[in-house]
């Protein structure tokens, strides 16, 4: 990192990483964007049963989360049956490289044997 760099977010507050990271922080939320990246569109069942463990109150205040932040669009279909899909953003989209990056760092980690301190 720079030296102006460091200076520009010398407060935490103001580093627009840490912005970022607390709307897609948590332990469900990258997840549910990199499932959507790869579906293109998905409904909300089909979504549940690619993340093993989520709940439907996680993963319903997940997709809240994520519509409210514009990360996220939810379009609901009036029809019989009723339904609803959820796509990403144009914004969002531009994540998909980052998606690529740490699905790799995943793999690399999870090879790794832990180190013992």
């Amino acid at each position: 990192m720079t030296d102006q760099r460091k200076k520009k977010y010398h407060n935490l507050e103001e580093c627009p990483i840490i912005h970022a990271l607390e709307i897609l922080g948590g332990k469900w939320r990258f997840p549910i964007l990199s499932i959507i990246n790869s579906t293109g569109s998905i409904r909300y069942n089909e979504l549940k049963r690619r993340i093993p463990g989520i709940t439907n109150i996680m993963l319903t205040r997940s997709l809240q989360a994520l519509v409210e932040h514009g990360l996220v669009k939810r379009q609901e279909f009036n029809q019989i049956p009723p339904h609803v899909e959820y796509t990403l953003t144009d914004v969002c989209k531009d994540l998909e490289p980052a998606y690529e990056i740490l699905d790799e760092l995943g793999k690399k980690l999870s090879e790794q044997p832990p180190t013992k301190k």
